[in-house]
């Protein structure tokens, strides 16, 4: 390092090819501070620095130990300069250097740097790489990146051989490097095969924006799921029209906010406490509801309807007065950030990979509830025939309260899921209530597969439709079918069966 302080280029060159060839982990960011300029040296002691433009003067920090040195006058620190040549074997050292490292990661990040570059120190740098990486992500980037410098080639050999491997790649710089070989190229059998790669790719990249449409469809479904599916209940096993459903999943979302505020430094735990607090909330405020008032209106459809509607307006307030009027964001822990990479044409985020399974996971956690415990061999007797069921000694007002007390909390446990991805306000209920009754209304009344099946029918469809037809015309659409639908099937996708079903 003392050796890059001295005039002569030659002596910095064979300093600086000394220090690649250390095998020294700092030696990359030593080098590559040499070749952008922030390599300095101190004139007092010749001591090689960093230096970075402070007020008068230079903050140094040790190159060698990153010991900091404070600040100095602008004289009293001076650039270690270079030439072009020295510029051109810094560029491969550097190079070399990452390219070498143990971490496949490193490595990557490294031959991504190449895409793009016609240096040929750079470009010779990776075929050697290339010839002896054994990490299939790492040789793939650094192919990208000698392919692309091939396009530019004199040797039309050279420019077909680079076509054919850049044949159904995804990443966009090996559609733009074919793009402008298109716009440039003279040689007819070149611009065929050019045409030809750059059409597999457009092909393949129109597979995997279908398949991401499938999934935004899949996770908007399975949001419809988790607010329709506790309403299925309620709705299937005593005929209210709960409006007020809605406001049930607003208060599990904010439900979720306030445990998050309680315990701000464990954010990526929050979670996991909002769900059974919320489950409990929202219950709560479910069985009372039904316990004050809807219990005195069963067989009333229309009056439950405005009942439930003024309690929805009742707890909207409920919430401005005593936590915000304004919207309030939610934090999603760590580990539903960010996106799966699946390919360069396709990500899918983590957010909505988990809401997607976590759906699953409550429909399978409610399926066995209703099938393979007492209380939901109550709810399917009552459901099917009320009558024969308190007949048969069940007390259908005990089951009346905790099937919408059960049906509350899944809604407050989607209220935890769409926290994270929308922003949480007094009036976000009201965004999933109309939704909420389609899918129960497609997939038939009560019945849960009837619920899943509906659920993920209309959220895949009108994702699909979308693209063509915008999101407001896609959702009159799917209005649409479903009026239609149900002239044809009244009872939905799986109706419910039993005498009380079929009156």
């Amino acid at each position: 390092m003392q050796r890059l302080t001295e005039f002569s280029f030659n002596e910095k060159e064979a300093a600086a090819a000394a220090i690649a060839e250390s095998g020294d982990p700092r030696a990359a960011e030593l080098l590559k501070a040499l070749l952008t300029g922030d390599l300095y040296y101190r004139t007092d002691d010749d001591r090689v620095v960093y230096a970075a433009r402070a007020d008068g003067g230079w903050a140094l920090t040790d190159a060698l130990t990153g010991e900091d040195l404070g600040q100095v006058g602008r004289r009293d620190a001076r650039k270690i300069t270079i030439n072009n040549r020295m510029r051109s074997s810094l560029k491969a050292s550097i190079a070399s250097l990452n390219l070498s490292s143990p971490d496949p990661e490193l490595r990557r990040k490294a031959a991504a740097e190449f895409i793009g570059s016609d240096d040929p120190v750079l470009i010779e740098a990776a075929r050697e790489q290339l010839a002896r990486e054994d990490d299939k992500q790492v040789a793939e980037t650094l192919g990208l990146a000698i392919a692309i410098a091939d396009l530019r080639s004199e040797s039309k050999a050279e420019r077909l051989a680079a076509i054919e491997r850049l044949h159904g790649s995804l990443y966009p710089e090996a559609r733009n490097a074919l793009t402008a070989l298109l716009q440039n190229e003279q040689d007819p059998e070149v611009q065929a095969a050019a045409r030809a790669a750059s059409d597999a790719i457009e092909f393949k990249r129109q597979l995997n924006a279908t398949v991401e449409t499938l999934f935004f469809g899949l996770s908007l479904g399975s949001v419809l799921v988790l607010a329709a599916i506790g309403l299925a209940i309620t709705f299937g096993v005593m005929g209210v029209i709960n409006m007020a459903h809605g406001e049930l999943i607003m208060l599990g979302a904010y439900t979720t906010y306030l445990v998050q505020q309680a315990m701000p430094e464990l954010t990526n735990w929050s979670l996991l406490v909002a769900l059974p607090a919320a489950f409990l909330v929202s219950g709560a405020f479910g069985v009372a509801i039904e316990r004050t008032v809807i219990r005195f209106l069963y067989g009333r459809p229309l009056e439950t309807l405005l009942a439930t509607f003024g309690i929805s307006l009742i707890l909207q307030q409920l919430v401005r007065t005593t936590i915000s009027a304004q919207n309030v964001a939610v934090q999603s822990p760590s580990w539903m950030s960010g996106s799966w990479q699946i390919n360069p044409a396709l990500a899918l985020t983590y957010n909505r990979l988990f809401i997607l399974l976590f759906a699953l996971v409550v429909f399978a956690g409610l399926w066995l509830i209703l099938k393979r415990t007492a209380l939901g061999l109550q709810v399917r007797a009552v459901s099917q025939n009320r009558a024969m069921a308190r007949a048969m000694g069940v007390r259908s007002s005990r089951v009346d309260a905790m099937t919408f007390g059960l049906g509350a909390g899944i809604a407050g446990v989607a209220g935890v899921a769409l926290s994270q991805l929308t922003n949480v306000g007094p009036n976000m209920g009201q965004a999933y209530i109309i939704d909420s009754f389609m899918v129960v209304v497609f997939g038939g009344v009560g019945n849960l597969w009837g619920t899943l099946v509906g659920g993920m029918t209309l959220g895949v469809a009108n994702k699909l439709m979308e693209p063509w037809a915008g999101a407001v015309l896609a959702k009159i659409l799917v209005l649409v079918f479903i009026i239609l639908f149900i002239q044809k099937r009244p009872r939905g996708l799986f109706p419910q069966r039993g005498r009380a079903a079929s009156e």
